[in-house]
């Protein structure tokens, strides 16, 4: 396990030496000795906490109400810097889920978890204290990624796809950091805009042009974080200009590029992530 200390907090991250049986999913390990009001920045993927420590994590949301455990939480969850997560000894298994696959595996629409935290409990009932208690069992990490990757591959085999359509659209606006064209994108399958603005919202729980802005962003702030300039930054990530770069970066984080630069949320992807940086969902 290898170690990330920020202030206070030190970071205990390990991850998975196979990737996931599933397309779309990606998993690492974390012990967070001394988790202090770290912000929630958002992702464009759906975020699985799978705790299974003696401590706890605890999410504040935006809306005042906190959610404490594992849970489940949407696509670009922490606009403008309001949500917190904090706790002691925390241990858990994080998975990203690219919104294509997510709904199968938890067994709702992502729609359903635009911009809340949802406790596993009430999307999975027994079953999430079955892999939390499993998770507990074993001491090594790879076996808490083969038994986390086991399940999620099982969910996803009974239930059900998003239409081939809206996979595709959604795989081209990563692979294109967000610049892709919503027009083009529904000429290309056949489909009128306004039914893939619809199918894609109601299967992925957000709308294609939200979905290319944050991808975006993401793309934007792990380069900012990476050390290249703002200027360089915008230029090449397709905003107008370095002011609406600090636009974008203020709206979904609450802080300036500099800030951002700096976020321990962002820095820990490159030991966590480091094959699907900076592209999400895949």
């Amino acid at each position: 396990m290898r170690s990330f200390v920020h202030g206070a907090a030190v970071w205990g991250v390990e991850s998975p030496r196979r990737p996931s049986r599933v397309d779309g999913v990606t998993m690492a390990g974390f012990h967070v000795r001394d988790l202090q009001a770290l912000r929630i920045v958002p992702h464009p993927a759906v975020t699985l906490l799978l705790d299974f420590g003696a401590g706890s994590p605890v999410i504040d949301g935006a809306d005042g109400r906190q959610q404490l455990g594992s849970v489940v939480a949407g696509p670009g969850l922490g606009s403008a810097g309001a949500v917190l997560a904090r706790g002691e000894n925390v241990e858990c298994v994080q998975v990203r889920l690219s919104p294509v696959v997510a709904g199968a595996m938890l067994g709702t629409s992502p729609a359903e978890l635009d911009g809340v935290v949802v406790s596993l409990d009430d999307l999975w009932g027994r079953a999430a204290s079955r892999i939390r208690e499993q998770l507990g069992e074993v001491s090594a990490w790879q076996d808490r990624f083969a038994l986390t990757d086991a399940l999620l591959a099982r969910r996803q085999a009974a239930g059900p796809s998003v239409d081939p359509e809206v996979a595709w659209a959604w795989h081209r606006i990563v692979a294109g950091h967000g610049l892709a064209r919503i027009d083009e994108l529904a000429a290309e399958v056949g489909w009128s805009r306004k039914r893939l603005w619809s199918r894609f919202r109601s299967q992925l729980g957000l709308p294609p042009k939200r979905a290319a802005k944050l991808v975006r962003f993401d793309h934007a702030a792990h380069r900012l974080v990476a050390g290249e300039g703002a200027a360089r930054v915008a230029a090449d990530a397709g905003y107008a200009d370095q002011s609406h770069l600090h636009r974008d970066i203020v709206e979904f984080t609450g802080a300036t590029p500099a800030a951002v630069a700096r976020e321990p949320f962002l820095a820990v992807d490159d030991i966590a992530w480091p094959e699907v940086r900076p592209a999400p969902g895949r």
